[in-house]
């Protein structure tokens, strides 16, 4: 039996006011968690004890932080989140948001020049959608980092939603400790773990950190080069195709279905343009991407702008699983070089929905056999399809969007 599991059995009567005023206790089987399951792993792993205690000597829990699921309770408690991904996708394009990031971002395309031309001969990512994700995760390096990373791991490893990841992610962070890169007290980490200024998790700064200031380190809590050229490593590693864009916002005809969308339903462009899809404006799309593969993305079904992308499109969601991450950062890297206005088509006012509701739909329409990627609450490219073709099969215009309407009529 595994210490976590005596743990959660030892406690397993204690009621959740009970559980609150038995921190202390709580707060000493995390001492001993760490102890007897996160050190030997360490140990193994090439970390010393004084790296180990220096770290984690004076760690306490963060009680604070969301989805913890402490000793003696069990399963998931349910949470009514609104968020941009599953409420109205307008939210995650705000203009301040967006202007903010390309005007700074082209204030910084000026001032790393040089770096930024590097990187990109190096690795081929385009020095405009670098700067977008670090104007994303970090403004550029001028929004704090407000955790101690160690607290935020040790806590989630010992008792969140996701103990492995999380526990590999701790002991991860220790081997950079111990590799000499930072020391355990300038570990400063977001509520989720990431760290620095690309907001990378703790075992992608062993695989993919870069020096690019030349100085033998690879620094992305203070140095710009190297964050600049860590952002690019990371991408060229998860097959960014230099030469190729991220995609082109296009409008789609009513013939052509929004359920054609995702990354498994492929074509080449000019395939999709025989199609009747047409780029924003009337302007052809470059000749070099013409026999090239895309993907249809309507991250807001018929409720928003729509998107012939590419392969690389997949890559930023490697960086940020959310669809609208990479969409985030592809058109403000745009904006960032070509000075590019608005998207043409608007998002609707779309959304009131929360996660719960979301995932309801989804359990109905796999009841309904319909591959939705799981019932998580988060509509992506398999569950707006889904919806798509639930529609079309019971004779509605497809939207391919969760409304409220549609969880009604699914959810009986």
């Amino acid at each position: 039996m595994t210490l976590r599991v005596a743990l959660v059995l030892s406690l397993s009567l204690l009621t959740g006011p009970a559980l609150g005023q038995d921190r202390v206790d709580v707060e000493q089987q995390f001492r001993a968690w760490l102890e007897q399951t996160v050190w030997p792993r360490a140990r193994a792993e090439g970390v010393t004890r004084a790296t180990f205690d220096t770290a984690l000597g004076g760690v306490a829990l963060d009680w604070d932080l969301p989805d913890l699921f402490p000793p003696g309770t069990s399963g998931q408690t349910p949470q009514r989140q609104h968020q941009a991904e599953f409420n109205s996708p307008a939210d995650y394009f705000s203009r301040g948001a967006v202007e903010g990031a390309a005007a700074v971002g082209r204030q910084m395309a000026s001032r790393h020049a040089a770096t930024l031309d590097a990187v990109e001969q190096a690795t081929g990512v385009p020095g405009r959608i670098i700067l977008a994700i670090w104007g994303r995760e970090s403004g550029y390096g001028r929004v704090p980092i407000p955790n101690d990373a160690f607290e935020v791991l040790g806590t989630r490893g010992f008792m969140g939603a996701r103990p492995d990841y999380f526990t590999d992610e701790l002991i991860a962070a220790l081997r950079i400790v111990e590799g000499g890169s930072v020391a355990a007290g300038d570990m400063r980490s977001s509520w989720a773990g990431a760290l620095g200024q690309p907001q990378f998790m703790p075992s992608s700064v062993l695989d993919f950190a870069a020096d690019g200031d030349g100085d033998g380190q690879a620094d992305i809590w203070n140095s710009d080069a190297d964050t600049i050229a860590s952002i690019g490593n990371y991408l060229s590693r998860h097959g960014w195709v230099k030469g190729r864009d991220w995609g082109f916002e296009v409008t789609v005809p009513s013939s052509v279905s929004c359920s054609l969308e995702g990354p498994d339903q492929g074509r080449p462009i000019a395939e999709w343009e025989g199609m009747g899809i047409r780029r924003i404006g009337g302007r052809a799309f470059p000749e070099h991407e013409q026999q090239a593969e895309g993907f249809l993305l309507m991250p807001a079904g018929r409720h928003g702008p729509a998107f012939l992308v590419t392969p690389n499109f997949y890559v930023l969601k490697d960086y940020n699983t959310s669809d609208l991450y990479a969409l985030f950062v592809g058109h403000v890297g745009d904006r960032i070089q070509y000075g590019s206005g608005d998207f043409a088509a608007s998002w609707d006012d779309v959304g009131g929905l929360v996660r719960s509701d979301v995932a309801a739909m989804q359990r109905a329409l796999e009841t309904l056999g319909h591959d939705v990627g799981g019932a998580d609450g988060l509509p992506g490219f398999k569950t707006r399809r889904s919806i798509g073709r639930w529609q079309e099969a019971s004779g509605r215009s497809p939207t391919c969007f969760p409304e409220l309407d549609l969880v009604q009529d699914l959810v009986r």
